[in-house]
């Protein structure tokens, strides 16, 4: 068996053959401003106590929010969402390109701002953090979650999808 270097490039399509759910990680940036950064690196932990984990890269701004805050939002986008998903893949996010896109907050009493018109909206608050390569992991503990009627949003070899209903 001839050995070849494995790439990054590699690597990526290799966990592209993973599908996932696709969530917008919001963290307040001021009175009344959010910023989010759309992950796919998010998963439950643990039931007892209810934990999550979602993974930042050293580089975005989201992360110095969440050392900062110590809270985030969670939203699970639903089937039709990518446009509000690239546009939270993005580092530069305005409040004008956010109305041309209707995104639009609900924010907790306690300053968390959530997206509007998704499947699920999870609140956590951070009890741990993990430097990890060139990402951080963050461990969530959830304080509230709701959920509301839809289908996922899901991305797969590197392409969003829907799922398709049973024949």
């Amino acid at each position: 068996m001839t050995s070849i270097p494995f790439t990054a490039t590699d690597f990526r399509h290799a966990l592209s053959q993973f599908s996932t759910g696709v969530a917008v990680i919001t963290a307040p940036r001021g009175p009344l401003a959010a910023y989010g950064m759309t992950a796919n690196s998010f998963t439950s932990v643990s039931l007892d106590p209810f934990l999550t984990l979602v993974c930042v890269d050293q580089r975005s701004h989201l992360l110095p929010l969440l050392k900062q805050g110590k809270y985030f939002g969670v939203n699970v986008l639903k089937a039709g969402q990518q446009q509000i998903s690239v546009y939270f893949a993005q580092s530069e996010q305005t409040s004008e390109a956010e109305a041309k896109l209707g995104i639009r907050y609900r924010w907790t009493q306690a300053g968390i701002p959530l997206l509007e018109d998704t499947i699920a909206q999870i609140v956590c608050r951070v009890v741990a953090s993990y430097i990890a390569g060139d990402h951080t992991i963050f461990l969530g503990e959830v304080q509230s979650a709701d959920l509301f009627p839809g289908e996922p949003l899901v991305f797969f070899r590197s392409h969003y999808r829907e799922l398709a209903p049973r024949p």
